[in-house]
């Protein structure tokens, strides 16, 4: 790959105030690859479950999508090849000794950007099969995902459906963090954090059935 393409991947804009070479380089940072390995990512991971799953109908493909680009995934992703210890970053922008992870499901859809500028979108998908691995496997049934599995919680109990808050919103203001509340009635509320309001939502769904089911 051209070194310039991976150093602008992985450069987050919180680098470039106290580095007038990157801001100069790079003035958005790795946002614009971000924004185009996005879509190559959606567009590749589409593809690849339409070959791996011939027989499956559209919402078991859209679940099982939902699971492999959710910023969760990505950032286990960036995690398991150290992505990390590579990016540039400001201070801000570390937890502990570790990246935040949104900020590692980024930077990973940025080099995914970069191998599509690179060498082309068969590179890039064949970058991301085998960086999905057995994610991908054919002997996983297909996830469901955890709002509606929760929305169905509570309709099997004749519940009224779940309710979803944005309690706080907390970081800088190019990269929020939101904190979203779910609550059913009768419960104590579920909580998530994430770089995005819907990936919230579904961490404080997620969290809230993790503690009905052990109720």
């Amino acid at each position: 790959m051209r070194p310039e393409l991976l150093a602008e991947a992985l450069t987050h804009r919180s680098a470039l105030d106290r580095r007038p070479d990157l801001k100069a380089a790079f003035p958005h940072g790795n946002e614009r690859l971000e924004f185009l390995g996005d879509r190559v990512l959606s567009l590749a991971m589409a593809d690849l479950l339409l070959r791996r799953f011939p027989h499956e109908r559209e919402g078991d493909l859209a679940r099982r999508y939902s699971a492999l680009v959710q910023a969760q995934t990505l950032a286990e992703i960036a995690q398991a090849i150290d992505l990390g210890q590579d990016m540039r970053l400001g201070d801000s922008e570390v937890q502990g000794s570790a990246v935040r992870p949104t900020i590692l499901a980024d930077a990973l859809e940025a080099v995914l950007g970069a191998i599509f500028l690179d060498g082309g979108f068969g590179a890039a998908a064949a970058c991301i099969e085998r960086l999905w691995g057995e994610r991908l496997s054919d002997t996983l049934a297909a996830p469901r995902d955890a709002k509606t599995a929760l929305q169905e919680w509570a309709q099997a109990r004749r519940l009224p459906l779940p309710d979803y808050r944005e309690v706080d919103r907390e970081g800088p203001a190019h990269a929020p963090v939101f904190v979203v509340d779910v609550s059913i009635r009768g419960h104590e509320a579920g909580r998530g954090r994430a770089g995005s309001k819907r990936e919230a939502e579904r961490l404080a769904a997620a969290a809230l059935l993790e503690r009905l089911a052990g109720s």
